[in-house]
């Protein structure tokens, strides 16, 4: 078992890191041919700048679109961010200080995290609107999600297992020296979920994560009466003709 997980863990690494480049290579080579930048929009490189970090860390749009939806949001993506931060502390050793002050947040994130994942859930299954737009993948990654909060969570309050153990394992691992895991179905579990979401990740609609940086709507300057915008491919075919 402990060889398969080490397999598994490889290989759902792999193709995270190589789909996820191949992925942002396409979206920077994609071209732009319009200037569409929602406007409002800035009319500076540097206003660009401070956009994308409002929309990337506060959500902006979705703010100003559905305050509800962007609360649940928020306690998702916000509780996410602080379980990986927690979870670093398998993967160094001594663990970095930073990362150990943040500990005890990260712990309670996790009900953050699940309560947000709850509401986006409820979002898809009760709203008309939304639910007629949804694909079953839609709904599969929510309850991928849902299953790796729950089993963490459950872990750290219900199941208890050796952390020790978990941690040698991952270290052991980045090093090409397997080491046993503790004999726990939630552990398993809960492993196995996100060595599916790492596989998934660059083929699925959660490439929003990066692709927001490539939305023309986002990263353009609004600045089409004082400069004419010319896509790559179209500059090259003026210069031909």
């Amino acid at each position: 078992m402990n060889i398969l997980i080490a397999i598994l863990f490889y290989a759902a690494t792999a193709i995270f890191v190589i789909g996820l480049m191949i992925k942002i290579v396409e979206f920077a080579r994609t071209p732009a041919p319009l200037l569409i930048p929602t406007t409002p929009g800035p009319t500076t490189a540097s206003g660009v700048v401070f956009r994308m970090f409002r929309e990337v860390v506060f959500f902006e749009s979705l703010f100003k679109g559905s305050l509800w939806i962007w609360a649940f949001g928020a306690m998702f993506h916000f509780g996410l961010a602080l379980v990986v931060v927690r979870h670093l502390r398998y993967f160094v050793e001594p663990v970095w200080t930073w990362v150990a002050i943040l500990q005890p947040f990260g712990m309670y994130a996790g009900f953050l995290m699940v309560a947000g994942l709850g509401g986006l859930m409820a979002r898809r299954i009760l709203v008309e609107r939304i639910r007629y737009i949804s694909t079953p993948s839609d709904h599969l990654m929510l309850v991928l999600l849902l299953l790796i909060g729950l089993t963490g969570l459950g872990m750290k309050f219900f199941m208890h297992t050796d952390i020790v153990a978990v941690k040698a394992f991952f270290i052991g691992l980045m090093c090409g020296d397997i080491q046993p895991l503790p004999v726990h179905p939630g552990l398993y579990i809960h492993l196995l979920s996100v060595a599916v979401l790492m596989i998934v990740f660059p083929f699925s609609k959660l490439l929003h994560a990066p692709g927001i940086f490539f939305s023309p709507t986002r990263n353009q300057i609004d600045n089409p009466r004082e400069k004419r915008h010319i896509a790559p491919w179209a500059a090259a075919l003026e210069a031909k003709n």
